[in-house]
């Protein structure tokens, strides 16, 4: 599976793409199937806002233990928001999704990411 993700330009907000809007939470993103071409298509209306956003790009996804969860520990880490402490940020949310960020395991670099680097 796929997520889109970028950074809102306006205050750097890890953003994630849904039904062709942006969302803070990693639980409301559209996940694609890994050869859906609704993916690409989602991914080129996403940098199509440089206004918006800021480096757009595909992350990989997969079922962890307690839910969908990026499979790169950046993205984790990114989807839960500031680590400094745990009562800020969206993991202070709590709930199922954060659950299911929190419990992931695994530290594969997203293919997505290191197909951007490539082409840069």
């Amino acid at each position: 599976m796929k997520a889109l993700t970028a950074n809102r330009l306006i205050d750097g907000e890890v953003v994630f793409w849904r039904a062709g809007q942006w969302v803070e939470r990693f639980a409301d993103a559209d996940l694609f199937d890994a050869n859906d071409p609704a993916a690409e298509e989602a991914a080129t209306a996403g940098k199509a806002q440089p206004t918006v956003v800021v480096d757009a790009y595909l992350i990989d996804v997969d079922q962890g233990p307690a839910g969908p969860a990026p499979v790169s520990y950046r993205e984790r880490i990114r989807a839960l928001g500031p680590t400094n402490e745990p009562d800020h940020g969206k993991q202070a949310e709590g709930g199922d999704a954060i659950a299911a960020l929190q419990a992931a395991t695994g530290a594969a670099r997203s293919t997505g990411r290191v197909d951007l680097i490539r082409r840069k």
